[in-house]
């Protein structure tokens, strides 16, 4: 008894069929299609590998995009810090914030593994910019506060990704940027003589404001991104 396997048209179920003495009634049967059709011996990629293939490529290209967007934004962001506006607020408080757009939507569209490598990837080129940008004490105080921050930011994120769709990026973001800023304020200021604490409030002030305004460009951004099923979705 041997099987034989036909073959039809593109995207079709292929039929198979048990022929000789020994098979049984009614033997073709359909199996269902299956990502890689066999002809002969040769295999090829059926349209289930190609997407995949274009999945990953997508999601390489938006890691990288992410990875761009955060070096630029903490370097600057490094920078403004040291340039105070008044008694209560730097420049730095304008921009930083910025960041949590970047990976909650890095987290929303490729999940958290996506956004945690965005995250390790800024903070490492971040960091070693900033210490040729800005002071050496600054970088650092910046670095520590942002991969904590950001990977709180994360994890917070995760737990309410199923909720209402500005709960995500709202709560993640007041709950990360109050660690943000006593991390790097205390780290980078403190005894200098600077009115740091001021500063961290009226920075903290403005993080909670400018999330508020971050959530347009969050919903609006969320007509081209499929979002992740969940916090591991692979990439």
């Amino acid at each position: 008894m041997r099987a034989i396997t036909i073959l039809p048209r593109e995207n079709h179920a292929p039929i198979v069929c048990e022929t000789g003495a020994l098979a049984p009634p009614n033997s073709c049967l359909f199996k269902p299609f299956r990502y890689k059709r066999r002809i002969g011996n040769a295999s090829s990629k059926g349209g289930s590998e190609l997407m995949d293939d274009r999945q990953a490529g997508a999601s390489a290209l938006g890691i990288g995009l992410g990875i761009a967007a955060m070096v630029l934004i903490v370097t600057v962001s490094n920078i403004a810090v040291q340039y105070p506006i008044n008694d209560w607020l730097t420049y730095g408080a304008l921009t930083y914030p910025i960041a949590f757009l970047v990976t909650d939507l890095t987290n929303r569209g490729l999940g958290s593994a996506a956004a945690r490598k965005v995250v390790y990837a800024g903070f490492a080129v971040a960091v070693g910019l900033s210490i040729w940008l800005a002071t050496p004490r600054i970088a650092l105080a910046s670095g520590a506060a942002f991969l904590v921050a950001q990977l709180l930011d994360i994890a917070v994120f995760d737990r309410f990704r199923r909720a209402t769709w500005w709960r995500a990026p709202l709560i993640s973001s007041t709950v990360a940027s109050l660690l943000d800023t006593a991390l790097f304020f205390s780290l980078a200021f403190a005894g200098t003589g600077l009115p740091w604490i001021t500063w961290a409030i009226g920075d903290y002030g403005v993080k909670i404001a400018v999330a508020l305004i971050m959530l347009l460009p969050f919903r609006l951004a969320l007509n081209a991104i499929a979002p992740a099923p969940n916090g591991t979705k692979p990439v």
